[in-house]
């Protein structure tokens, strides 16, 4: 890795803090703002927008911390400690949104049978402004590098999300304003509420996917399988485990029974295209165990995958499953 390099992916990097943290100091402001607006004017669109503003701060400070933690760490071994901090925070980060979903749809089910009067006017200013600095979020974050970044990207997403709430609200008032209609305020509110919804499930799902070390989204284990076992020298493989450090960083180790012709530089030759080739589907942290055969094997393998290689190694397995 050249000099140059290096220091262009440090700028990046520090450019895309500063946008985090612009970004979140924005956000977490406006989100204090509507809440109160939403408080005053009794808008609920305003309210479910701000619960929204509330996950994208969220999310702004998850990904900040990971950068804060990230540099902190990058030295040291604890390499999966503050990777795995960022999938708790967006775990605990899903979650809470689903409370606030609940809340809002809970509220919006009793205002549509007793309508509450809105300041629409004030609902008005207030939905305006957070376009506006929706917009400027999106902008700031835009500049940084969004296509690298996965917590940024995450971020700008989250943002894009928000200026859809403000146009709503801004849409909702103007409709109360002309027509008198106080429904069009939970009807919005319902409407961000969904799009809150969504985006904390996908959220919750894969932050439990990453914890409970399931196999990565895009990464298909047996095309991976198919490629070890059909390399020269190499009679079988078992162990294997394929997991997500965290998002966007997946490892996979397992153990490989070689041929006992295979010597020492072919084995060499041969992880070094193993590694090549995974690198190439999605995995970047590869540990390989070599073997030739004369180890007694553990009962645990990856057994759906184990139906080629019955020989002693099958009988054992059986045995041991009795």
């Amino acid at each position: 890795m050249g000099h140059g390099h290096h220091h262009g992916h440090n700028h990046a990097h520090h450019a895309n803090k500063k946008a985090l943290f612009f970004g979140f100091l924005l956000t977490f402001a406006y989100m204090i703002a509507e809440t109160v607006g939403g408080w005053l004017t009794h808008s609920l669109a305003l309210l479910s927008d701000a619960g929204h503003m509330l996950s994208d701060a969220v999310s702004l400070s998850v990904g900040l911390a990971a950068f804060k933690l990230g540099e902190r760490a990058a030295n040291g071994e604890k390499t999966y400690g503050y990777k795995r901090f960022e999938i708790l925070a967006a775990l605990f980060n899903g979650v809470a949104l689903l409370v606030i979903t609940a809340w809002i749809l809970f509220e919006a089910y009793h205002r549509f049978f007793k309508p509450v009067g809105v300041e629409s006017t004030g609902m008005m200013i207030v939905a305006v402004l957070g376009l506006i600095v929706n917009g400027l979020v999106a902008y700031i974050l835009m500049k940084g590098d969004t296509s690298e970044n996965l917590n940024v990207r995450a971020a700008f997403l989250h943002v894009i999300g928000d200026l859809f709430g403000s146009v709503g609200a801004i849409a909702a008032a103007l409709l109360i304003w002309g027509f008198g209609w106080n429904w069009a305020d939970p009807l919005m509110s319902v409407i961000v509420a969904v799009l809150i919804l969504v985006s904390a499930w996908r959220v919750i799902k894969e932050s439990v996917n990453v914890l409970m070390e399931g196999v990565p989204r895009g990464i298909d284990v047996e095309a991976i399988v198919r490629f070890m076992r059909s390399q020269p020298g190499v009679i079988d493989i078992h162990d294997l485990h394929v997991w997500s450090i965290t998002s966007g960083k997946n490892a996979l180790s397992c153990h490989v029974v070689l041929d006992r012709s295979v010597d020492w530089p072919e084995t060499q030759k041969l992880l070094g295209r193993m590694e090549h080739e995974l690198a190439h589907m999605g995995i970047g942290h590869v540990t390989i165990q070599f073997e030739d055969g004369s180890l007694p094997h553990k009962p645990e393998l990856f057994c759906d995958l184990e139906d080629e290689g019955e020989g002693r190694h099958g009988h054992h397995h059986i045995h041991a499953l009795e």
